[in-house]
């Protein structure tokens, strides 16, 4: 299992509302709405980005690919994308980051994360 991000805000997520998001911003949903799995389109593939509980979104990114669109719908969302260990995930000034208090990690920038696509991580 990798490690886990959370979409988080203050008022619960509906079900309804996620899938208006994901359709307007070209994200895909497989499901119902109890569970599912929000998917983004890369070339002719469909990759898996997060899933849906009920209530819940959250996915386990393999790559900075996923981190990106998971920090997307975070972002259409007005949530905030959050990390096991209460580290942030945000695009800002273009950039994918990862914020731990005032320490920031770039991604870099979303456009060429996006257009690489979803290359696995090595380990």
């Amino acid at each position: 299992m990798g490690y886990e991000l959370r979409v988080e805000r203050p008022a619960p997520l509906a079900f309804a509302e996620l899938a208006t998001v994901l359709g307007q911003a070209g994200f895909e949903f497989r499901g119902s709405q109890e569970a599912g799995e929000v998917l983004a389109r890369h070339g002719e593939g469909v990759h898996a980005i997060a899933v849906w509980n009920g209530g819940g979104l959250s996915g386990t990114p393999g790559s900075d690919w996923q981190v990106a669109q998971l920090a997307r719908v975070s972002a259409l969302l007005s949530a905030r994308l959050v990390g096991e260990d209460g580290e942030s995930y945000a695009i800002r000034d273009g950039l994918v980051e990862q914020l731990n208090g005032s320490a920031a990690y770039e991604f870099g920038k979303i456009d060429e994360i996006l257009a690489a696509g979803p290359a696995v991580w090595s380990r």
